[in-house]
């Protein structure tokens, strides 16, 4: 399609490398369809790819979460029509003007819910839905720490669980980040001092769960954080990978258990996804769950939507425009 670019590295680096590249999406095969996007979601993931942290062949069209109207249909597709609005997080290369996707990994987006809204929230939001629902199952009154609280899962991870009557504990990189959750209980300041933190809100029991997507730089502090036979659901490396784990610690850290879940094993089966997503938008649409967009970047400027988002200097979602 004439006048279509994306954005794409040709090799692993700093922001830098993220380059403007004019390409031809092609037309839908059988089961496809073509959407012009417009709203693109910032996410962590997209620094993974691009640091090379997550290998992919090069060049790697970056981002995996966009929303868009479809202009045109492959041969079977029954599901949709042109000019439906609709959403994907899955596939890469969202950083573009034009996608041509499977519609079986598409959600329609319901009417009242805007397309920066959705493209701000899928992707965080279908995270925080597998998190708060399958990776642990909370009961009310049990209890939960939130790391990154005020970030884009965060965000909606903390009313997510609140609503499901979890009592949240929200952690925070700086005061003025930690007021702006509305938790049970919001702190902030270094990992280092966080258990202690922690141990006094619960009486010294430590939380049920918790929900990590720092890595490196707050695992200690994590692990240290949990009762006994708590879980840990580290599910973001925002600051590097863990280090290699020890089964001893976690025996000594009082029977704990660990899991490093994904997205991807959540929504694989198009019934699994089709539900999450029904989820997000009924707490969405009920007012639980709020689009958060703290900035918004031009798609062309997605170098700088990248340097603000590993400087700690992003609150809430961030979106690109084509």
């Amino acid at each position: 399609m004439a006048g279509s670019w994306r954005m794409v590295v040709r090799r692993f680096g700093g922001p830098e490398v993220i380059e403007r590249e004019d390409f031809d999406p092609g037309q839908p095969g059988p089961g496809e369809v073509l959407v012009e996007n417009e709203a693109i979601g910032l996410n962590f993931i997209d620094t993974y790819y691009r640091t090379g942290l997550y290998d992919a062949p090069f060049p790697i069209a970056l981002g995996s979460e966009s929303v868009g109207k479809v202009v045109a249909l492959g041969s079977g597709v029954t599901e949709f029509t042109v000019g439906d609005r609709i959403g994907s997080v899955s596939a890469p290369g969202a950083y573009a003007t034009h996608r041509v996707l499977p519609a079986g990994r598409l959600v329609r987006i319901p009417d009242g819910i805007s397309a920066e809204d959705s493209a701000a929230t899928m992707l965080k939001g279908f995270t925080a839905c597998y998190l708060a629902e399958e990776t642990a199952t909370l009961s009310p009154g049990q209890v939960a720490l939130v790391h990154s609280a005020a970030g884009g899962v965060g965000s909606i991870l903390v009313p997510w669980l609140r609503d499901n009557g979890v009592i949240v504990i929200a952690h925070a990189g700086t005061p003025e980040k930690s007021a702006s959750v509305s938790a049970d209980h919001s702190l902030s300041g270094p990992f280092d001092a966080l258990p202690e933190q922690v141990k006094a809100i619960t009486g010294g029991q430590g939380v049920d769960v918790v929900y990590d997507g720092v890595g490196k730089d707050s695992w200690t502090a994590s692990l240290a954080c949990l009762k006994r036979r708590g879980l840990m659901a580290s599910y973001g490396n925002a600051s590097g990978a863990v280090p290699p784990i020890s089964l001893l610690e976690l025996m000594r850290g009082g029977s704990l258990y660990v899991t490093r879940p994904t997205l991807a094993d959540y929504i694989a089966a198009p019934n699994d996804l089709a539900h999450t997503a029904e989820r997000l938008f009924n707490r969405m649409k009920r007012g639980v769950v709020k689009a958060v967009i703290g900035q918004r970047f031009a798609l062309s400027d997605a170098a700088e939507s990248h340097r603000a988002l590993e400087a700690r200097k992003t609150t809430g979602s961030t979106v690109l425009i084509p």
